[in-house]
């Protein structure tokens, strides 16, 4: 019987926990972002009521202009795309490709941070005018939150993976994916809030 070395004992002691406990990281993932898009739920509800039931001064209905929130949809939407390139490279173990992508895609995601920043310098309404508009501040405020923590967990797994061997890797992918999914839901979340806030 030939005797293992210790890295191969190591590797099957590995293999044969990961057999015994099934990695359910990514379920609790999935489970957390569902409970955060119950709280979305509940903001899209809350600023569709009060816009329907608030009531307005004369010639205060506030008419939202498009140009920076179809900006904004289209830098989230190149964003997906950038981010599922860069999973895509580190798979294959292009760690220098992969680290472009995620540079790009964080880029993309702060740009959006920007243009949110000039919307709110140039509305017709503040915080505190009524209940639609503290809504509205609200929701995009809540939103723009987690954009702030994609961009940062991005720029984490960026600096993870800046080698073969670093933390993030071909064989170690999960805080990539991780984040990947993060994103794409917050993505989706922004299309859902761009209809609902700039399109009914």
């Amino acid at each position: 019987m030939t005797s293992l070395s210790p890295q191969d004992q190591i590797q099957e002691q590995i293999e044969h926990h990961e057999a015994e406990h099934p990695d359910h990281r990514m379920f609790g993932l999935a489970t957390f972002l569902v409970a955060d898009a119950m709280t979305f739920a509940g903001f899209f509800a809350a600023y569709l009521t009060f816009k329907a039931v608030n009531p307005l001064m004369p010639g205060a209905i506030y008419e939202l202009e498009l140009p920076l929130p179809t900006l904004n949809t289209i830098l989230l939407l190149v964003s997906s795309a950038t981010f599922h390139r860069a999973g895509v490279n580190l798979r294959k173990g292009c760690n220098e490709r992969c680290r472009a992508w995620l540079l790009g895609t964080a880029v993309l995601g702060l740009a959006f941070l920007v243009s949110q920043m000039v919307e709110y310098f140039t509305l017709p309404f503040g915080l505190a005018d009524n209940l639609y508009a503290s809504t509205f501040y609200a929701l995009t405020g809540f939103h723009g939150l987690h954009v702030t923590l994609g961009a940062l967990m991005i720029l984490i797994v960026w600096w993870q993976c800046r080698t073969p061997s670093g933390r993030v890797s071909a064989s170690n992918h999960f805080p990539l994916e991780a984040a990947e999914l993060y994103w794409h839901f917050v993505d989706g979340i922004w299309v859902i809030l761009f209809v609902i806030l700039y399109l009914i």
